[in-house]
């Protein structure tokens, strides 16, 4: 950077600071702001857009403009040349604005005057707030120091809009993180929660931005680097011990990056300036955001993310706000966050009321530990994390994918009388949790749980559960940076047998790939990976880690029956291939004077549709068969179930749905085989008990679904219910949905 920006900036700066200073409210504070950058770079026109909600910019303060368009001119977000900087979050410089793709004239503005236009993006952390412009009469282009200048007072203005320096004066400048917001997003988990903001990353407000001595904000900032460094060579230093060449690459990027020159001759550009440290990191930091939201090369993006990343860690150490240790809970706690892995997740524990996340997806990780946990989670909740404080009021609506935030008085008296219904129908389910689940017509059905923690095993007494339908066991490995070992897992599932008592637990092999890719796995590139090298494909093509859960699971048994589920079955041929390697793996382990089980049952996941066409000999050789039904529905529509845009286009009461289930049915009763359903659908109360309807006896759930679900059970003739189906599967309606509400609705 020349010296010649760094004193032009400096000077402008220290003007601003003295502007800030003086008293005054927001519109007063603006309007001075306006009148002295503009009289600073010597132009005619100054003026500062802000955005009034995530699509509007309104012109709030102008010098050179006329002053009655002030909040009454509007610009939609990629509207005009303004519009266009707060989309692209990049400067606009042109030396003839009318004559540029995408202007738009503003006759209230009587700006047709000025030929000139610099725009920059006023943002903090990637999130644009708003728009400066300079503009003048003469044709020029503004050179790079100038350009410079101006995006530093942009990111000065940003700041001080954080902190509320102009609210007031004009009820068109509210405050920041004062007023009630609503925010849609993705439903990953069912519930409702009302609670206090925990930010995963607690936000690091920088209170001063100007820096009052260069000399002292440049050692400030060598030695945060110096303890940034040493904190990160720490870290990974730990992390590199056992991690794969694969992951040990990825570790020594992001030490790089932490030793990047580059990026610390930016930062102490900036320092130059006349911007504190901790401003001149952030400002990196929302250029380095900006960048990623642009970018689509995901290597890129990561690597984008590292440096965001070191950028908060060298913001915490030079403020010393944001440090967490998860222990420092508001009451009622509901984590707010960008995203986050299974194994951060898993250190806040149960404590967690709810989660909000701006990013995640129906079957990520966050996302299956969420579910084992019973804890409401909304997805792709866009901009909570700006918009959110710690201990902020918020109230998480599962059901509806709705976030309040602050919310008033009314929203609060609605969703408490929601809360109430729930707890009125939760002490309904409580009371039938020892009464077995039978029709009124005497069928009897076996009501499974779902499970993949050691946390979950007393809801198989609290929630009535007759067993454990899936014990998902890839939480373990997701939750850790190496691969866990034998003698820990089988203490673990000698632990969930214990607990289980006389109960059933089915355990099911390690199902990862796919969105479920474990830290130490070489990622691979595949165009579809739901449809790629996942579950039983990866364990029978890389037989070592299958064998030592084997092991594991036997070791657990110690003369105990354990019941073995292989998932992602496609094909006959590979569950005789599975079945062989467990059986060798049996014999071995009896070889070696090791205690095996008293008995193993061997069965498959049925995934997908092909191994509804499987030869009569695989029904009959497995010992169990157990419906996956988010992956089968997945794969017998073709659509994405980590896509909002077609994962809800298909019902699962569809007639050409209910037809496989029903074909599923007769081909298990032919050969006696035992017959189960898991998924999200067997705790959707209409949804189960049609597929009982269809002949299913047994359904694995969440433990929160099984009261609801064994209390429509109850109140049902089950055989009745197939009659209405059967009526309406010849009926040529695409759902028998309509026919079914219809008439439960009549019986209850």
């Amino acid at each position: 950077m020349a010296l010649e920006s760094g004193i032009q900036s400096r000077v402008l700066l220290k003007r601003l600071k003295q502007a800030l200073a003086e008293e005054g409210e927001g519109q007063k504070r603006l309007d001075r702001l306006t009148h002295l950058i503009a009289n600073s770079m010597d132009t005619e026109v100054c003026s500062v857009y802000l955005l009034v909600d995530n699509k509007t910019l309104e012109l709030c303060a102008t010098e050179g403009l006329d002053p009655a368009s002030v909040h009454k001119t509007r610009l939609r977000i990629g509207e005009g040349l303004v519009g266009l900087v707060a989309r692209d979050a990049k400067p606009i410089n042109t030396d003839n604005a009318p004559s540029e793709v995408g202007f738009r004239f503003m006759p209230e503005t009587r700006e047709e005057r000025y030929s000139s236009f610099l725009g920059v993006p006023i943002q903090r952390l990637g999130e644009t707030l708003g728009v400066l412009v300079v503009q003048s009469r003469i044709s020029r282009l503004f050179s790079d120091d100038e350009i410079y200048a101006i995006e530093v007072v942009a990111m000065v203005l940003a700041e001080m809009t954080e902190l509320g320096a102009f609210v007031g004066g004009d009820e068109n400048l509210k405050a920041p993180h004062q007023y009630s917001v609503l925010i849609r997003g993705g439903i990953a988990h069912e519930g409702a929660a009302s609670g206090n903001v925990l930010l995963h990353e607690p936000r690091v407000v920088v209170t001063n931005p100007f820096a009052e001595d260069t000399i002292i904000e440049q050692k400030r900032l060598q030695d945060a680097i110096q303890r940034l460094k040493g904190d990160v060579d720490g870290m990974l230093n730990t992390a590199l011990k056992g991690a794969t060449e694969e992951h040990k690459k990825i570790l020594e990027a992001y030490r790089m990056f932490a030793n990047s020159k580059s990026w610390l001759k930016r930062m102490e550009e900036d320092i130059e300036s006349g911007l504190s440290a901790e401003a001149a990191v952030e400002k990196e930091q929302s250029t380095v955001r900006a960048r990623m939201s642009r970018v689509a090369d995901a290597y890129l993006r990561d690597r984008l993310h590292d440096l965001d990343d070191l950028s908060n860690r060298l913001l915490r150490i030079l403020t010393g706000q944001g440090n967490s240790d998860h222990t420092d809970f508001p009451e009622s706690p509901i984590l707010v966050a960008r995203n986050i892995g299974p194994g951060e997740l898993l250190e806040y524990g149960r404590n967690l009321k709810g989660i909000v996340l701006e990013e995640g997806s129906v079957g990520g990780h966050a996302t299956i530990i969420a579910r084992a946990m019973a804890i409401p989670l909304i997805i792709n909740a866009s901009a909570i994390t700006t918009e959110a404080l710690n201990g902020d009021h918020v109230l998480v609506d599962g059901d509806q994918g709705i976030v309040h935030l602050r919310p008033d008085d009314n929203v609060k008296n609605a969703f408490s009388e929601k809360i109430a219904m729930q707890s009125k129908k939760l002490e309904r389910y409580q009371k039938l949790k020892d009464v077995p689940a039978v029709s009124k017509d005497g069928i009897t059905i076996n009501l499974m749980m779902n499970a993949g923690l050691m946390g979950d095993l007393p809801s198989l007494e609290n929630s009535g559960a007759e067993g454990v339908g899936l014990f998902r066991t890839e939480l373990q490995f997701l939750a850790r940076n190496s691969i866990p070992k034998r003698g820990e897992l089988a203490a673990l599932y000698s632990r969930v047998l214990d607990a289980a008592g006389q109960k059933k637990v089915i355990f099911r092999t390690l199902d990862v790939g796919s969105d479920k890719v474990l830290p130490y796995m070489r990622p691979t590139d595949e165009p579809n990976p739901a449809l790629g090298w996942r579950a039983i494909r990866l364990g029978l093509d890389k037989p070592g880690i299958m064998k030592m859960q084997l092991q594991a699971f036997f070791r657990a048994a110690n003369l105990r029956n354990i019941s073995i589920m292989f998932p992602m079955i496609a094909q006959f041929g590979e569950f005789i291939q599975a079945r062989e390697l467990l059986k060798t793996v049996l014999e071995n382990e009896r070889k070696m004077g090791h205690s095996i089980p008293k008995n193993v049952e061997i069965g498959a996941m049925l995934e997908t549709p092909s191994l509804v066409f499987a030869p009569k000999q695989f029904f009959e050789l497995a010992d169990f068969i157990s419906i996956g039904g988010n992956d089968l529905k997945q794969f017998f529509y073709a659509a994405d179930r980590e896509n909002e845009r077609v994962r809800k286009r298909y019902d699962t009461l569809n007639v050409s749905f209910l037809n496989l289930i029903k074909q599923i049915v007769i081909r298990c009763e032919e050969t006696s085989t035992p017959l189960s359903f898991c998924g999200e659908d067997a705790g959707k109360p209409l949804e189960a008990v049609c597929l009982l309807a269809m002949g299913i006896r047994t359904l694995s759930m969440r433990p929160a679904s099984i009261g609801a679900v064994k209390a429509l059970i109850r109140d049902i003739n089950i055989i009745e219910l197939r009659r209405v189906i059967d009526q309406a599967l010849v009926s040529g309606e695409q759902s028998i949905r309509p026919k079914v509400e219809s008439w439960i609705k009549a019986q209850i």
